[in-house]
């Protein structure tokens, strides 16, 4: 596995400064290393257990620390698709890995991982090949939000394909915190509610800030984001990209009394009042919300 050591002299021979913009901090703690590779592998045998039907998601993989574990520690051989905006870190990627013995199982993608904010990049769906696939990443800050939403939205259902099987990552405690923020906090949003009806969220690990080169100024946790059992996931009675938009109509609008954003003639679910806010509700509340509002 790099070192830090190792991470500082692949982007000084490269003549190149990490990114700040691109959220560029590099997991360089081993231990921790191990924990995301572990959980991820070990999920992927679960999902997938002759090592045939699922493959690795990487997203910013930066030197390459996450996607050499894991070409050392699955033990079934399975494909990697990591995807990388930044094409200095392509480039070390891929001289640092190119005479690794499992090199013909990497592909390597250099642009943003997002086609739009409900897809994957088609580019990447095609390395894909209609294999589900697990994430496995060290997130940067931007990609996480809109890429966890997406997955949840676009790819986390029985029958899509492809499917992700499972969410396995590094980020920042903002964004964990976003993930499992519960009514009438801060934090609770459209990633919150969809978060609580479609899976069962972990935390792993939490990481110090002198687990990444350069530290950066906050916390961060890896998360084991996994699918709910498939029935409760079929019985949804919403499509889920119609559900995150709806939410996110509903909470652009979160100081406003729930009446009088969807009208006197609504009718609303048991324990919920036109004078509560959106922010008040439970995610069973507003997923029947949307129920009866058609969406």
């Amino acid at each position: 596995m790099q070192t830090i050591s190792d991470i500082r002299r692949l982007l000084s021979d490269a003549g190149i400064r990490p990114r700040h913009r691109l959220g560029q901090n590099f997991l360089h703690d081993q231990n921790q290393l191990l924990k995301l590779v572990t959980a991820s592998v070990a999920r992927a045998d679960t999902v997938d257990p002759a090592g045939k039907t699922c493959a690795f998601l990487e997203v910013g993989p930066g030197t390459g620390a996450l996607t050499e574990a894991l070409l050392e520690h699955d033990q079934h051989d399975r494909s990697i698709v990591a995807c990388e905006i930044d094409q200095d870190m392509v480039s070390i990627l891929e001289d640092r890995l190119a005479g690794h013995d499992h090199r013909s199982r990497l592909s390597v993608l250099q642009g943003d991982c997002l086609d739009s904010k409900h897809a994957l990049n088609a580019r990447l769906m095609d390395l894909l090949d209609h294999r589900d696939f697990i994430l496995a990443a060290n997130l940067p800050y931007q990609a996480a939000t809109p890429l966890m939403g997406t997955l949840l939205c676009r790819y986390w259902q029985p029958g899509c394909t492809p499917r992700c099987r499972g969410m396995y990552v590094t980020i920042q405690r903002e964004v964990g915190q976003r993930l499992a923020a519960g009514p009438g906090t801060r934090d609770y949003g459209p990633l919150a509610v969809l978060a609580a009806l479609l899976t069962n969220v972990r935390v792993l690990s939490k990481l110090s800030p002198h687990c990444f080169w350069p530290a950066p100024k906050v916390t961060s946790s890896i998360l084991a984001i996994e699918p709910l059992d498939d029935d409760c996931l079929i019985s949804l009675p919403v499509d889920p990209t119609a559900l995150s938009t709806f939410l996110t109509s509903l909470f652009s609008k979160r100081r406003k009394q729930i009446g009088s954003i969807l009208g006197s003639d609504s009718t609303l679910p048991e324990g919920v009042t036109g004078q509560m806010r959106p922010e008040q509700c439970t995610p069973a509340q507003l997923l029947e919300i949307a129920t009866r509002s058609g969406r």
